[in-house]
């Protein structure tokens, strides 16, 4: 049955992806990280990977422009262009690359990265914040290519060159634009047409929005110690979650 014209979506499917991304964008405004890594694995139920990944990555473009807009004047600036260019660099070096490297090895490794970068935030800050950015910019839009918590491997580094939870979430956002954007232009090179899904992905924009504008009104409520205990919960939890897949797809269980 077909919604609007999405293949295979019905309109229960259609409202529950709407609600389910109305969700996801709160949560990822409150906890400062998690709610698009926790939508795709609510599309990816349904969704086969080759429309899951280029509709996923539509929805959190849209989410990230719609909590880029309301938070801007908590933006950090200065990351952007670093991250911006070492984004094109990964987006072009990820084009052209096969990984010869196992998928349960690229996993592990953004496991246990993620996980010291959290819990020994000075590692965070080494180096010049310009050539950081940039090295993060990179890496996570190559990764992009192959996994899809890239997000969570750039969310450590907002969480350590900010100071207040609010330029945290509105950098973390910004940023994220650049690398969908370069993820959509990949993916119009195969050929992937995302029109039978325009109205889908309309609503779940939609409704991105308006959990992105409730979740900062919620954010201005809390603490910014309960922010971040709440943050590295959150973060570990995907690090254990990522080194589960990647011990799992190595066959040790």
């Amino acid at each position: 049955m077909e919604f609007f014209s999405a293949p295979d979506i019905g309109p229960l499917m259609f409202a529950g992806f709407a609600l389910a991304s109305f969700a996801t964008a709160f949560i990822g405004v409150f906890t400062g990280t998690a709610g698009g890594l926790i939508l795709l694995a609510i599309m990816a139920t349904v969704m086969p990977p080759t429309v899951l990944i280029p509709v996923h990555t539509f929805v959190q473009l849209g989410s990230g422009v719609s909590r880029t807009l309301i938070m801007w004047r908590r933006v950090m600036r200065a990351t952007l262009l670093p991250f911006m260019l070492g984004a094109a660099l990964g987006a072009f070096a990820g084009a052209q690359a096969f990984v010869s490297m196992p998928q349960s090895a690229t996993l592990g490794i953004l496991a246990v990265f993620i996980l010291i970068v959290t819990w020994l935030p000075k590692l965070g800050r080494l180096g010049a914040q310009n050539k950081r950015f940039a090295m993060v910019g990179f890496g996570a839009t190559f990764l992009g290519v192959f996994v899809s918590a890239t997000g969570t491997l750039v969310a450590p580094f907002v969480a350590s060159a900010a100071n207040d939870r609010r330029d945290q979430v509105a950098t973390m956002g910004a940023l994220m634009i650049s690398v969908h954007v370069l993820k959509l232009v990949a993916f119009s090179f195969i050929g992937f047409s995302v029109w039978p899904y325009a109205v889908l992905i309309g609503a779940m924009i939609a409704t991105g929005a308006a959990g992105n504008w409730i979740g900062e009104i919620a954010l201005n409520y809390t603490t910014e110690q309960r922010f971040r205990m709440i943050f590295q919960i959150v973060l570990t939890i995907l690090a254990l979650r990522l080194l589960w897949r990647a011990l799992a797809d190595a066959g040790w269980f």
